[in-house]
C-alpha cells in the first residue's frame, strides 16, 4: 500500500474529522462536571424515573441537575449548589423530599469550588507536562537515528499526532456536551492522558521500524517510511482491535458510572490508531521534504550572492 504517497488524502480526512469538533470546542466548550465546578453527587435507590428525580431535586433549589442510571434501581443525581445557599441545608431539603417518595440515599459526595479549581489546574498541568516529557523522551530515544531525519523531528511529529487525537476527543465531547448534556470530570482527564500514551506508543512502533530500515536499506526516505508503515500495519491494527473489543464489552456491560470514560477511550484509541499510521510517519516525510527544499533554496541564495 502506498500510504505515504496518499498523505494529502489522509491529512484531509483528519482535518474533516477534527474541524466540527474544534468549532464546537471554540463555540460551546466542554460541559464541566462537579469535579471542575464544585457541587454534590448522590446515589438514589428506589422506584423513580430519571426525569421525575430531576424534578424532585430541582424543587429543593438545586441547579445544573443531571441524572444518570447506575444499574438496577439506582440513579446518580449530580447538582450544583453555588446559587442555593448552604449546601447542608440543600441536602436536608433533598433528603426530606426523597423520604416522602420512599427513596433511599445510598451514597453522597461533595466537591468544593476550591478543590475543583485545583483539579482543573492540575489536569491542564498534567497534560502539558506529559506532552513535554514525551517530546524529550522520543528525541532522546531516537538520538542515534541515521540521516536524513533528526531525533527532534520524531518527537515533534509524535506530539502533532497525539494533539490530533486529543483535539478530536475533546471536540467529540464538546458536541456530546452541547446536544446530550454529557459532562467531563476527572475520569475524562485520565482518559485523555491514556489516549495520549497509547497514541505515542503506537507511533513509536512505526518510528522504530523506520530507524531499523534506514540502516538496512539504501533507498529514498519516502520509500523507507512507506515500507516501515506496511511492515507494522498488521501489528498496529491487531493490537488496537484487541483493545477496542475489550472496551466495547466495558461500554455495553460496565455500567453507567464508567460509560463515558470508556467511550472516551474508544474514541481516542481509534483516533490514535489512525494518526499513528496515516499522520505521524507521513509528517516525517513532509518535514524531510521541506528541509531538503529549504536547503536547496539556501544554497541557491549563496550561489547567487557569490556570483554577484
Amino acid at each position: 500500500m502506498n500510504i505515504v504517497g496518499r498523505r494529502k488524502l489522509w491529512f484531509s480526512i483528519s482535518i474533516l474529522l477534527i474541524l466540527p469538533g474544534t468549532i464546537a470546542l471554540l463555540v460551546w466548550g466542554l460541559k464541566p462536571g462537579i469535579d471542575f465546578t464544585g457541587g454534590q453527587e448522590m446515589e438514589i435507590a428506589g422506584d423513580i424515573g430519571q426525569s421525575e428525580l430531576s424534578e424532585l431535586v430541582s424543587k429543593a433549589g438545586a441547579k445544573d441537575i443531571t441524572v444518570t442510571t447506575s444499574g438496577g434501581d439506582r440513579l446518580i443525581v449530580r447538582y450544583s449548589d453555588k446559587d442555593a445557599g448552604e449546601s447542608q441545608q440543600l441536602r436536608q431539603n433533598i433528603s426530606a423530599l426523597l423520604k416522602q417518595r420512599n427513596l433511599q440515599e445510598t451514597s453522597f459526595s461533595s466537591v468544593g469550588p476550591s478543590v475543583s479549581r485545583d483539579i482543573t489546574a492540575r489536569a491542564l498541568l498534567g497534560v502539558g507536562l506529559a506532552s513535554l516529557a514525551i517530546l524529550l523522551y522520543v528525541a532522546f530515544a531516537f538520538r542515534n537515528t541515521p540521516p536524513p531525519v533528526s531525533p527532534w523531528s520524531f518527537g515533534a511529529t509524535a506530539i502533532i499526532a497525539l494533539l490530533h487525537d486529543a483535539l478530536f476527543l475533546l471536540g467529540i465531547f464538546a458536541i456530546l456536551g452541547h446536544f446530550f448534556d454529557v459532562q467531563v470530570d476527572a475520569l475524562f482527564v485520565t482518559a485523555v492522558l491514556t489516549v495520549i500514551g497509547f497514541s505515542v506508543h503506537d507511533t513509536i512502533v512505526v518510528y522504530d521500524r523506520i530507524r531499523e530500515n534506514l540502516r538496512r536499506h539504501n533507498k529514498p526516505f519516502e520509500e523507507i517510511v512507506n515500507i516501515s508503515i506496511n511492515e507494522t500495519l498488521a501489528r498496529s491494527l491487531n493490537t488496537s482491535i484487541t483493545v477496542i473489543i475489550v472496551l466495547l464489552a466495558f461500554f455495553m456491560f460496565g455500567g453507567e458510572s464508567i460509560r463515558y470514560f470508556v467511550l472516551a477511550l474508544l474514541i481516542g484509541i481509534i483516533s490514535g490508531t489512525y494518526s499513528s499510521i496515516f499522520n505521524a510517519s507521513p509528517l516525517l516525510v513532509v518535514y524531510n521534504n521541506w528541509k531538503i527544499k529549504k536547503s536547496k533554496g539556501n544554497n541557491k541564495t549563496k550561489g547567487d550572492n557569490k556570483s554577484k
